[in-house]
């Protein structure tokens, strides 16, 4: 079984155990390898505008806001926008702060009729450390994977 193969694998197998309604649920370091070993493959981050330009982002990431900053806002154009960037038959990654926006995009996505689709555990900042701070144990930053300030 190939790398990628794996990874799907495991990422189905943990989605089955959550009970998840999307195809499965990918830890940064193994959305990392599915973009690099699926070309087509879109990662999608839901993550406020405040959050992109403050916080930094992934390059090459797609941004479609889930809700906007002040008062995180629920976007109710997401499922359109999506539509309109996103071929409903690719590989969509979903990434945010720290992995809840991005499952409710993917349940979105879902019910809007994207069938391979994917939740970025921890997210873009990954959990709080001993001193409140995000970006340092876990998540896309705290693991050390590319990313720009915004």
């Amino acid at each position: 079984m190939s790398k990628i193969n794996e990874i799907l694998h495991r990422a189905g197998e943990r989605g089955s155990s959550q009970g998840l309604p999307y195809a499965g649920a990918v830890t940064p370091d193994e959305a990392y390898e599915l973009l690099q070993g699926i070309p087509e493959a879109v990662l999608v981050d839901v993550r406020s505008q405040a959050e992109w330009q403050f916080v930094g982002v992934v390059p090459d990431a797609l941004r479609i806001e889930l809700r906007s900053f002040p008062g995180m806002v629920p976007n109710p154009n997401f499922a359109n926008q999506l539509m309109q960037q996103v071929d409903k038959e690719k590989v969509v990654l979903f990434l945010c702060r720290s992995g809840a926006r991005s499952d409710e995009a993917a349940r979105l996505a879902t019910a809007s009729g994207y069938a391979t689709v994917y939740n970025v555990l921890e997210g873009f900042e990954g959990d709080k450390d001993a001193e409140q701070h995000r970006g340092r144990i876990n998540g896309w930053k705290g693991r050390g994977l590319p990313w720009i300030q915004g």
